[in-house]
């Protein structure tokens, strides 16, 4: 579909209605170069912002991804069969994929708190909706807690001037779980506490970090409520407060949550065989650690859109060359 028509669709009341059905799905459109855009469509206006801003589908672009107009649409790839790709993983899980498209729309906008506070929200939402309790059902069962004394899920070590703090979990890829959770928010207390010292996470084992702990998800009793204790426990805002000193190593994987938190530091280094990935969309849900803020300030909403539509692992170079690390170690 050409940009103005779309424009033109969501402007009116009937079309608009014609164009987003019961809300969920994709719209493709195409996005001109400079030489051939109509002038009504050269250049994006705060009318057109505010027509797309609330508009429940993702918009995908085709073309150039500095042409007119690809500032109001949520990601933009260079072909149709690019394009098609994401039409299949939009199709898979329309809800989450509508509710990302959704909330990266103004992340721009916000602050880091205010980000937490609509990533949150939204991810809320998405626990109690059928995509992600499809995921839930269809799940092999968790294991069951592991037998005899469990060892401290995170180490802290402090040498002179420096601290650094290691992820304990080595047997799950450093998993985060709430006992974790709690662990890294005291050692980033105990360097809150004390300004001039330098903080480094690292993990040990195979692994940076493999994401949240699977083994939880659906525990809570309801997602009011874990909406609540995400945000008075955020790990993502305890790093960002620190950010102009934390350092994050990130060696094996780098995923989900495990992404998220390392992007919030001032400096991400990883080894030339790290894995980065934002899997979250096939659980039926957006990133929750506060990735749509961190990873999305590090190489903006249509990368970062990208990023959870299609699921995919960016090695350690590609990460560099699109500043989600600062340097290969």
């Amino acid at each position: 579909m050409p940009l103005g028509r779309f424009l033109g669709m969501a402007a009116s009341g009937a079309e608009r209605l014609e164009l987003v059905g019961e809300g969920g799905g994709a719209v493709v459109i195409e996005l001109a170069p400079d030489d051939e855009a109509p002038a009504a469509t050269a250049t994006a206006t705060a009318t057109a912002t505010a027509l797309v801003a609330s508009l429940p589908l993702v918009v995908i672009g085709v073309g150039p991804p500095d042409a007119p107009g690809a500032d109001l649409v949520d990601l933009v790839v260079a072909d149709p069969a690019a394009a098609a790709e994401l039409l299949d993983a939009v199709e898979r899980h329309p809800i989450a994929a509508t509710a990302l498209a959704l909330l990266l729309r103004a992340v721009e906008r916000r602050t880091v708190p205010a980000g937490l506070v609509a990533e949150s929200s939204t991810y809320s939402l998405l626990q109690a909706g059928p995509e992600h309790r499809a995921w839930l059902a269809g799940r092999p069962p968790p294991p069951g807690p592991p037998e005899g004394p469990r060892p401290d899920p995170v180490l802290v070590d402090r040498r002179g001037d420096h601290l650094r703090i290691t992820l304990n979990r080595p047997e799950v890829h450093n998993a985060l779980d709430a006992a974790m959770r709690e662990a890294l928010l005291d050692a980033l207390a105990v360097a809150s506490a004390d300004p001039s010292v330098p903080v480094v996470i690292d993990g040990a084992g195979p692994s940076f970090c493999s994401g949240g702990d699977l083994a939880e998800f659906g525990s809570l009793r309801d997602p009011a409520s874990a909406h609540l204790l995400r945000l008075g426990r955020s790990l993502g805002y305890a790093v960002h407060a620190l950010a102009d000193r934390v350092t994050v190593e990130v060696h094996g994987h780098g995923v989900g949550s495990g992404l998220e938190l390392a992007a919030f530091a001032g400096c991400v280094t990883a080894t030339p065989d790290a894995t980065l990935a934002l899997p979250e969309l096939g659980m039926g849900l957006v990133p929750g650690a506060g990735g749509t803020v961190s990873v999305t300030r590090r190489i903006g909403r249509h990368r970062a859109a990208w990023l959870v539509l299609t699921g995919a692992e960016l090695d350690a170079q590609q990460a560099l060359d699109w500043g989600l690390v600062d340097a290969i170690r």
